[in-house]
């Protein structure tokens, strides 16, 4: 169903980062290219080589390479995807994105881009109802972007609440429904 779809995947730091190994062979499995960019905070959960060997693409976290110069042009990103889904998304990230911020690849590619965003927020359950977090979501749907909005269970902390970030099976079904709905629409 997504054979052919660019889908630009961002990863911000979350423990949830694992589940977007899973996510990225799921989209390849359904026949999409993916593309990464990661914040620096993400290291912490995740390595780029993994999302890289699963992507088959160099995961992208800098302007430029500084050993040659390479430009990793966030207007080129944000015109190449045809669906931005930026999952897990920190509350950090999802501040500065309500905000306009734009001190990361991420965010400058989130800033540039034409086609429709996709959030997976995830975080702790009092960061997810905080009511910053809460308005800072609002907003960003406001701006016409989706919220794909977290799952209740057992976090990272041993709470048990909403924040988990949707299982990488749901996102994939959220994405093919997405473009099953722009065809139907193009019908």
């Amino acid at each position: 169903m997504l054979r052919g779809k660019k889908i630009l995947i961002g990863v911000c730091g979350s423990i949830a980062a694992y589940k977007t190994a899973v996510l990225i062979r799921l989209l390849k499995k359904e026949g999409a290219e993916v593309q990464v960019i990661m914040t620096h905070s993400a290291l912490d959960f995740i390595t780029p080589l993994t999302l890289s060997t699963l992507s088959k693409n160099p995961v992208l976290m800098e302007f430029h390479s500084t050993t040659s110069g390479e430009w990793n042009s966030h207007v080129d990103l944000g015109l190449w995807a045809d669906l931005f889904l930026i999952a897990p998304a920190s509350a950090n990230t999802i501040s500065k994105m309500a905000s306009g911020f734009c001190d990361n690849l991420l965010l400058a590619s989130y800033l540039s881009s034409k086609c429709p965003v996709y959030i997976a927020p995830a975080m702790d359950l009092d960061m997810y109802k905080h009511p910053a977090t809460v308005n800072n979501l609002n907003q960003l749907r406001s701006f016409g972007n989706v919220i794909i909005d977290a799952d209740h269970g057992e976090l990272a902390s041993g709470l048990i609440g909403e924040g988990r970030m949707a299982e990488p099976e749901s996102l994939v079904d959220t994405i093919i429904n997405h473009f099953k709905k722009k065809k139907s629409i193009l019908i």
